[in-house]
């Protein structure tokens, strides 16, 4: 179904106008982005540490795994996949336990952008997302009227959401410029003819970014250019979705809001396989940006055997006996 881009108000809206000139040249974004304060990374993980520390109880803890079931993009981006292993997938992201309807369906089924069509039939009016990688994923390296191509041919096929890749190297090698302009161009590739657009969500991939300080600047770099999420990872490389890469990524967007008054989602992908890893990362959520982030609307998991275990982890406090992982679906 279309999701339509939350509207700014005219103060949200204001104050991102008010920092158009942050963005007016190469040498203003430059300046902006290496004035953003250093990052202290001994308190970044510090911090991250204490906040995975937190326990919940029982009640709490059912509350928690419904609710990460609920964010999670459910994901298959192999070379192999076929029609046959979206559809399954598809049917798992609306009924992720076939044994109990209670269990609350996927935010959004994740696919290659030739398959968008397919997960578009197979979800139907179920109220789930069709989400595509473009622009090139997972290494990003195409020419920019390629990236564009590849993202209509996604909306046109029907896709809700876009998981687009920057160019590292072009970042790495301080054309900040280019790979903002690149966002924007995406951004408008987005549009639909009826005035409607996908949404956005713009991957990092922190594990090639080098340092902390990076992420922060990638991070006002993208929400700047329009990003509606940011997300951590393609789940393609070495090192994906940290708690500390995670919750500065968080911390960006509060800042961020608080700046300009414009809410950005975020993303944490590849990696994340337990529930216990979820629970944490919603802690970290509610501690850093608080209830109105909470929602699959500004928070997912991008993860594709998270849900196995989000799913033996309910069955275990609905009835009392860990059934194990034969009792539920393989992807």
């Amino acid at each position: 179904m279309p999701i339509t881009v939350p509207a700014y108000g005219k103060e949200a809206a204001g104050r991102l106008a008010s920092m158009a000139d942050v963005t007016a040249d190469d040498g203003a974004l430059r300046r902006f982005l290496h004035g953003l304060p250093g990052v202290d990374a001994v308190g970044l993980e510090a911090r991250a540490a204490t906040l995975g520390t937190r326990s919940i109880k029982t009640t709490a803890k059912a509350y928690a795994i419904d609710l990460a079931i609920s964010m999670i993009d459910l994901t298959t981006l192999e070379g192999a996949d076929t029609p046959g292993k979206v559809r399954a997938l598809c049917v798992k992201g609306a009924h992720p336990d076939p044994t109990d309807r209670t269990a609350p369906k996927v935010a959004a089924i994740c696919v290659y952008p030739d398959m968008v069509a397919t997960a578009k039939e197979a979800l139907g009016d179920s109220g789930i997302h069709v989400a595509s990688v473009a622009t090139a994923f997972p290494a990003g390296r195409a020419a920019l009227p390629v990236k564009l191509a590849d993202t209509r041919d996604a909306v046109a096929a029907g896709a809700d959401e876009i998981d687009m890749v920057i160019d590292r190297g072009a970042f790495l090698s301080g054309r900040y410029m280019d790979v903002f302009e690149e966002i924007k161009a995406v951004k408008e590739a987005c549009a639909r003819p009826d005035g409607s657009a996908a949404h956005l969500k713009v991957i990092f991939e922190t594990g090639e970014l080098q340092t902390y300080d990076n992420v922060r600047r990638v991070s006002w770099l993208a929400m700047l250019a329009g990003a509606d999420f940011i997300k951590t990872s393609t789940g393609k490389v070495a090192v994906n979705a940290t708690p500390p890469v995670t919750l500065l990524m968080l911390e960006a967007v509060r800042d961020f809001h608080a700046t300009t008054g414009v809410q950005v989602g975020v993303k944490p992908a590849g990696g994340i396989r337990t529930t216990k890893d979820a629970i944490k990362y919603l802690v970290m959520v509610n501690e850093t940006l608080g209830e109105p982030w909470l929602t699959a609307d500004w928070f997912r998991f991008g993860a594709s055997s998270l849900l196995n275990d989000l799913l033996m982890q309910r069955q275990k406090l609905s009835t009392g006996r860990y059934s194990g992982p034969d009792y539920v679906t393989v992807d």
